[in-house]
């Protein structure tokens, strides 16, 4: 059969698209065009619109766009040939001739579709019946309500080698043998598949029945007994329940991947439809395809047993390969010994949304798998890890994405591998005076300590010390430091600490104006009035209208932090020298530490800063 541009252009134009889409859409007149809720995603507003005249849909929020054709694919999850199918028989066009042995073919399955169906129709009935009172027993036991029973098309299989071969008899044995009904047994007559089994019916994306899985009653093996792959089904092209989540997939906008048919039932009675199940295999590639053609991220919601996680971790190593951007898979971690069948009847449906919502990427289950397949105490163990890690990368076909799984493996090796490090206390705010640390400081470092003062800070210091001359015997074996600083800001430091030595030898405390005034003597007036009005400096200890409390505390932690800043760069600067001429262990997280603890007294500076400005923003707010 060979669909031409032509013969597609004239089925399009034979289609007014509203009507199609009105079908399962509710549409309303909106000028030229119509418009409605978008069936693609969840909206209360309509941002949907249908053009009859184009021959187009779209939708403003989700970006859904496509014609007749990608409406049939797309909303009902057809197969393109199969839309076009419909859409011919609809506006009355004949499809192109077929070829003799493909219309041979066509009429054959048309055929085993009916059988299938019919014998869906007939285990159905069983179920009802007298002899399905064990099998309805069973479904009451697990919890299967009948309207679920009913949306599912369960049935059940008689104990007999012969009742659905009457039954069905019309078709003839050869039929009932190609679809899988039958057993054809050299020298013997065939005989029924199924028998005393829960039936449950297999459907295409058409919702056509084409295999059957039955659950055995009671005891005996195989628990579960599937149709074997026919004209109609091909276990590894096909997924359970594809047909009814699809709808609800695009509503979700997720998809859920489980290990059976009961766990699909189940979570579906709890009113979660998107789940999905392969056929009692290993997802295949064909799966996977179908799977990330709804969603970019499927889930995989396997059973908590070892069983059930090598599943997942088959199942991953075989999306490696095909993965792309946006294109991936996420993993579900059930409790030990619960497939969701049993979580959703002991806990309901918050016990899966609950783990749903936390669902582990691809990358971190690779990663755990490998962690966990052997110790990693030696060298050659931790070597296996990264080369397995590589290897799993190295099967990726996207260039890009393999760039970034070898890059985030290799990150995470080397953050866990790295050497411990060891304990390393930080710089803590300190009530009293400042000490350095009783470290051997050489002749060139103290001259590196001088020149490295924070100028800025130190003015913001000496400013608050004239505002607070209290404070300043409480540092003053730490302010000598300070003597070191060279300039007018280095003399008016000298001046200062020698005015309050001065004065504690008299009766009254020194105070802010009697400071001034003294300072003022030895030609420090301008300077000092200068700093005291700058009220643009971001500390309390600077502000006139500061809380006296505060400002005493912020004031220690910058005299802190003034003292500690140049002995930290000082030790920093010995130890890079020592690491650039001898690379070793401890060198290097001395360094590191020290680098470190520069960070912080940052941190500790930027924080006193912000610390000020909330408390501005909150006297504004109260004035």
């Amino acid at each position: 059969m060979s669909l031409t541009p032509q013969f597609l252009d004239e089925l399009r134009a034979r289609t007014t698209l509203s009507a199609l889409v009105g079908k399962s859409v509710k549409l309303h007149k909106a000028g030229r065009e119509h418009k409605g809720c978008c069936p693609f995603h969840n909206e209360k507003t309509p941002s949907f619109y249908v053009n009859d005249e184009k021959g187009f849909y779209h939708c403003f929020g989700c970006s859904a766009h496509g014609d007749a054709i990608r409406w049939m694919t797309d909303q009902r999850g057809l197969p393109f040939i199969d839309a076009v199918k419909e859409l011919a028989q609809a506006a009355g066009l004949e499809m192109p001739a077929q070829d003799r042995r493909a219309a041979e073919k066509a009429e054959r399955a048309r055929g085993l579709h009916d059988a299938m169906g019919d014998a869906a129709t007939w285990f159905t009935e069983q179920l009802g019946g007298l002899s399905g009172s064990e099998a309805r027993g069973v479904l009451d036991k697990r919890g299967i309500r009948p309207d679920t029973a009913r949306a599912f098309g369960l049935g059940f299989a008689p104990d007999s080698r012969g009742q659905l071969k009457a039954a069905l008899k019309d078709y003839g044995a050869p039929a009932l043998i190609e679809c899988g009904l039958l057993i054809s047994v050299e020298n013997k007559e065939p005989y029924d598949r199924f028998r005393g089994r829960l039936m449950i019916p297999i459907r295409d994306q058409r919702g056509r029945v084409i295999a059957f899985g039955g659950r055995i009653i009671g005891d005996g093996e195989p628990k579960y007994l599937n149709s074997p792959d026919t004209p109609l089904f091909d276990k590894g092209r096909t997924l359970y329940n594809l047909d009814r989540a699809a709808p609800a997939v695009r509503k979700s906008g997720r998809v859920l991947v489980v290990e059976g048919y009961m766990d699909v039932i189940a979570l579906a009675q709890v009113g979660i439809h998107e789940a999905v199940a392969p056929l009692g295999t290993a997802l295949t590639e064909h799966q996977l395809e179908k799977l990330w053609r709804m969603v970019e991220v499927p889930v995989l919601c396997f059973d908590g047993d070892a069983a059930g996680q090598k599943a997942a971790i088959r199942a991953a190593h075989r999306a490696l390969p095909l993965l792309q951007p946006g294109r991936s898979l996420s993993f579900v971690t059930l409790p030990q010994g619960q497939d969701p069948d049993d979580l959703v009847r002991a806990r309901g449906a918050g016990a899966m949304e609950e783990l749903l919502a936390s669902a582990q990427p691809l990358v971190d289950r690779l990663w755990q798998s490998e962690m966990a397949a052997e110790p990693l105490d030696t060298p050659e163990q931790r070597a296996g890890l990264k080369q397995r890690l590589s290897e799993l990368a190295g099967t990726i076909a996207d260039q890009g994405v393999k760039f970034e799984y070898l890059s985030e493996f290799r990150r995470r090796a080397d953050e866990h591998f790295r050497p411990a490090k060891k304990p390393f206390v930080p710089f803590q705010k300190r009530t009293g005076p400042w000490k350095p640390p009783p470290l051997p400081v050489t002749e060139d470092a103290k001259a590196f300590r001088a020149a490295g003062i924070d100028r800025v800070l130190a003015k913001a210091v000496l400013a608050g010390l004239i505002r607070h001359p209290a404070e300043i015997a409480r540092h003053m074996e730490v302010l000598g430091s300070l003597r070191l600083v060279d300039g007018a800001l280095g003399r008016l430091f000298e001046a200062v600490v020698d005015v309050a030595l001065e004065d504690q030898r008299g009766q009254d405390p020194l105070d802010s104006g009697r400071l001034v005034t003294i300072l003022a003597r030895s030609g420090f007036e301008t300077v000092a009035s200068e700093l005291l009005r700058a009220d643009t400096m971001p500390y309390s200890f600077t502000q006139r209208s500061a809380d006296h409390g505060r400002a005493r505390a912020d004031l220690d932690e910058a005299i802190a932090i003034l003292i500690a800043r140049p002995e930290v760069d000082t030790m920093l600067a010995e130890a890079t020298q020592a690491m650039q001429s001898e690379f070793t262990a401890d060198a290097f997280e001395r360094q590191v530490a020290l680098v470190r603890e520069k960070q912080a007294l940052e941190d500790r500076l930027a924080n006193l800063v912000q610390s000020n400005e909330d408390a501005r923003a909150m006297g504004s707010e109260g004035n």
